[in-house]
């Protein structure tokens, strides 16, 4: 692998481990407050972020009514509801782009589905990201394609015949750089879950630049071995407090934090990947270092094996399908399982499915399988 294969051009600006982009991910911790989301970005910008990443909420595009709950300082919450009260209309983000830009910063949004994409994709971005759970929705994967904007896409609970598909769809465009992020989706995930060494094995693999999107705890060690490893691309979750009640403020960085991170990640691309290994050998421990570095093989981390077929995409019934029915168009969607549903038929059964029979009844919510058709 040559230098070129691991630059990341977006725009005019190159990115590069020599150079990398740093993405503060905001996410949903605004809440829908529109000052919040501003003070965030001054922030972001504070540390020396270059990017802000949002997330284009709507529930329907996510997940079923019936997915589960989860444990949030208020009391238990339905995952759905959650996601619902996140839901801000398409002027939101446009007052959020404005001033990103205004900030000479970059702005990144994640869509969820077809709708959200179509709102992003109207603020004209010079860049998208696909989280880890849309790696396999295919549909979404083949839309974006046709963007031709550079690609950010997240490989955690992925294997590596999931990634292969993923690229085989995106890089159907010509001049659309792709750049692979690699992930643990687990919330905190160890960082000695990140087998970083697998970041040239996939830049070799699919010819394409890499990154990390880290969740790990510590600001510096995961960001800063990435790039001795060949990342050209570093993100991590950034609030205002980890005492906000956003859905990933626990697991994410305060300012202060996230700068003592972008410094990491400076020096490392100063430094030689020896240096900055050694460094992290002596101040932290080799063999903690080297578990951080990990085999180089593409697998399943052992903290997100659990999640594998849940957080990921699949078809899921809408409605109470009878025996004997024929499923039509908008009978069924594609969403993430999570907690409490079963994984149904993977997403690229989304356009074949329309005129089967259902072979027994399929309950609303839970993912229909080959066996019901």
């Amino acid at each position: 692998m040559n230098e070129n294969d691991k630059i990341l051009k977006i725009d005019r600006a190159v990115f590069s481990p020599k150079n990398p982009l740093i993405i503060a991910e905001l996410g949903t911790g605004h809440n829908g407050d529109i000052i919040k989301a501003k003070e965030m970005i001054d922030a972001a910008s504070w540390t020396g972020a270059e990017c802000v990443k949002f997330q284009l909420v709507y529930a329907d595009e996510i997940l079923h009514p019936n997915t589960g709950f989860v444990n949030l300082p208020g009391g238990k919450i339905r995952l759905y509801d959650r996601f619902k009260a996140l839901e801000m209309p398409p002027e939101f983000y446009t007052e959020i782009k404005e001033y990103v830009d205004s900030k000479g910063l970059l702005f990144l949004c994640t869509p969820f589905g077809h709708k959200s994409a179509s709102i992003i994709k109207k603020l004209n971005p010079k860049i998208v990201k696909i989280a880890s759970p849309e790696l396999n929705y295919t549909s979404l994967l083949e839309n974006i394609a046709n963007w031709g904007l550079p690609v950010l896409l997240s490989t955690g609970v992925s294997r590596l015949s999931d990634i292969e598909q993923a690229v085989s769809i995106l890089k159907k465009t010509p001049h659309s750089p792709l750049c692979l992020l690699h992930c643990v989706t687990s919330y905190p995930a160890p960082e000695t879950d990140y087998n970083l060494r697998v970041l040239p094995n996939l830049a070799r693999t699919f010819g394409v630049s890499v990154g990390v999107s880290d969740h790990s705890a510590d600001p510096e060690l995961v960001p800063a071995l990435a790039v001795a490893m060949g990342a050209s691309v570093i993100e991590k979750h950034f609030c205002l407090s980890k005492s906000d009640p956003g859905l990933d403020d626990p697991i994410a960085l305060p300012p202060e934090d996230f700068a003592k991170m972008v410094q990491a990640v400076r020096r490392a691309a100063k430094d030689s990947p020896e240096d900055t290994i050694t460094r992290f050998c002596s101040e932290k421990g080799s063999s903690f270092v080297e578990q951080i570095l990990g085999s180089g093989i593409k697998e399943l981390a052992p903290s997100e094996k659990e999640n594998y077929t849940r957080t990921n995409r699949s078809i899921h019934a809408l409605r109470d399908i009878q025996a004997g029915e024929i499923i039509k168009q908008g009978d069924y969607a594609v969403l993430r399982t999570e907690k409490n549903l079963r994984p149904g038929l993977e997403p690229s059964w989304e356009k074949t499915l329309e005129g089967r029979t259902a072979r027994q009844f399929i309950p609303d919510g839970e993912g229909i399988r080959l066996e019901d058709v």
